[in-house]
């Protein structure tokens, strides 16, 4: 049977279809810096980069995960690991004008983790640091000075707007929103609100994307400082959400060790558990509690170090999946 890649249907008296798209935001972690995986499509409007992205072909794709990993290995080379889906992204004029005549993509949202490669990723693809697109949600050392000079005055003067106070279906007021997003005024910084925190800046005007989708927000702001680098479409967005997502899951699921060597130290463990948080931990609490947990084994060998004792390499006890239902490294940040 020929199946269409779009879906047609009658509204009033236009007809519109539907276009299902599939991308994926994958992260790895090299030299303590957190990785996402970006491509360019080559075309004089790809100013930004992008997640690894593809329409869904009923025809040549046995499931929606097939056909994410089919785009993601065609266009960096990269055969994924550990995938899980993470949302459906579906917002009028995401990738065209509200008025195009183009189909309409719903893109549904994948999250992966792998380990760095060696640099073979095929032209067209390459890794860049997360906090690249997202600089104020790196804590590691102290907190960022770009929220406290830049991002927190103008969102004061955004809560304060009319434009602010007449969102009505939102459920609590954007100064409360900005309190609980930002921890600020008794409140704490909770580094799972990523999303949050991108969505508000997102309404407030303050990010490019929302500039260029016309947000009224954001032609209140002159001279506005680089809010991190932009992405094409809303996959800033889509980074946001994985983001939030794997820094809520590595601390009930082990997904941390998807993107760890098999043999490792208990320092490069913190480290990379740290590069995904974007948050300092203390080094004895996160020791026993990985030791305690079950999490790790000691394989007997040692890695030896420049100027000071060998460590001690460990590899992961898959045992711990069988032995409970959420072995996570149930960390708490450390931030000033």
């Amino acid at each position: 049977m020929n199946v269409p890649n779009t879906i047609a249907w009658e509204s009033g008296v236009t007809a519109a279809t539907l276009e299902i798209g599939l991308t994926a935001a994958i992260g790895a972690v090299d030299g303590g810096d957190p990785q996402i995986l970006t491509v360019r499509t080559g075309t004089a409007s790809a100013r930004y980069d992008s997640l690894p992205n593809g329409p869904f072909s009923p025809r040549d794709h046995r499931t929606l995960e097939t056909g994410l990993r089919t785009w993601v290995a065609k266009q960096s080379g990269l055969n994924l690991g550990f995938v899980e889906q993470l949302y459906t992204f579906a917002d009028r004029g995401r990738l065209t004008e509200a008025t195009s005549k183009q189909p309409h993509v719903v893109s549904i949202g994948y999250v992966a983790l792998t380990r760095m490669p060696e640099p073979t990723v095929q032209s067209g693809g390459a890794w860049r640091s997360w906090y690249a697109f997202f600089p104020w949600e790196d804590w590691r050392n102290g907190k960022p000075d770009i929220i406290t000079r830049e991002m927190l005055p103008r969102l004061r003067d955004w809560c304060e707007s009319p434009e602010a106070a007449t969102r009505a279906h939102q459920p609590m007021r954007p100064i409360d929103r900005l309190k609980i997003c930002f921890g600020i005024d008794g409140a704490s910084w909770d580094e799972e609100k990523a999303l949050d925190r991108y969505e508000l800046l997102y309404e407030a005007g303050l990010v490019r994307e929302a500039r260029e989708d016309g947000r009224p927000a954001a032609h209140r702001w002159a001279d506005l400082p680089a809010f991190g680098q932009p992405m094409m479409f809303d996959h800033r967005r889509i980074l946001a959400t994985a983001m939030s997502r794997l820094r809520a899951k590595i601390k009930y699921r082990p997904v941390i060790f998807e993107v760890m060597p098999p043999e490792f130290t208990l320092f490069e463990l913190q480290r990379t558990v740290e590069a995904i948080l974007g948050s300092h931990l203390h080094k004895q609490n996160f020791r026993r509690l990985v030791e305690n947990g079950g999490l790790v084994v000691p394989t007997g060998e040692v890695r030896a170090k420049t100027g000071g004792r060998p460590a001690k390499l460990f590899r992961f006890r898959r045992e711990v999946l069988l032995e409970r239902p959420a072995p996570g490294v149930r960390v708490h940040a450390v931030n000033v």
